[in-house]
């Protein structure tokens, strides 16, 4: 009986592990298509009202947000000021601003949510119904979701590249992951404006 209950736990271990192990390469799977290759989400820009870069990697994504703007994609330079240390590059831009067509906003709570819902406002403000969005690729899917939550504008999505090592990918597939499946649950905004 004894050897029964030890062969039994075994066997049972042993399923539980191999589920667990699959359940993990699905999830790895679909991380990477979302936060990797979000190609379905991020797309060659066209004209538009404003070029927003969000925070967050600054040094990676305002290089980006300013390549647009002399592209003459907008006539708008739109940034999120959170005086934080990634987004040093971004916050001395928006400190020493005396540029017109450089809007600087700090989001309210200081997360990818309230981005969303403060672009929402400025867009609805300025009559603005097209904007190119720069983020990191990691961020685009995240981003993309909680701005369609909250404004009715024609949102491009325009990813900057980040350079992250696999352990580093991991943990932005953890918090990506963690943050999508929240505003799915909880979105952003009731209703867009």
């Amino acid at each position: 009986m004894r050897i029964l209950r030890w062969f039994l736990g075994r066997r049972l271990l042993r399923h539980c592990t191999t589920a667990a192990l699959c359940l993990f390469a699905v999830w790895l799977l679909v991380a990477s298509i979302l936060f990797v290759y979000p190609s379905a989400s991020a797309a060659e820009p066209a004209g538009a009202d404003a070029v927003v870069v969000l925070a967050g990697a600054s040094s990676e994504r305002l290089p980006v947000g300013l390549d647009l703007m002399e592209q003459e994609y907008a006539p708008t330079l739109v940034l999120s000021a959170t005086s934080t240390p990634g987004n040093k590059e971004t916050d001395a831009v928006c400190a020493r601003n005396l540029n017109p067509r450089v809007v600087c906003f700090s989001p309210d709570p200081m997360t990818t949510r309230g981005e969303a819902r403060a672009v929402a406002r400025l867009a609805k403000d300025n009559g603005w119904t097209d904007i190119i969005v720069v983020t990191s690729r990691y961020h685009v899917t995240r981003a993309e979701l909680n701005l369609e939550q909250c404004s009715a504008a024609n949102i491009t999505m325009v990813e900057s590249a980040p350079q992250l090592g696999p352990g580093q990918w991991l943990g932005r597939f953890v918090e990506e992951t963690g943050a999508v499946a929240a505003g799915l649950i909880r979105p952003a905004c009731a209703n867009p404006v």
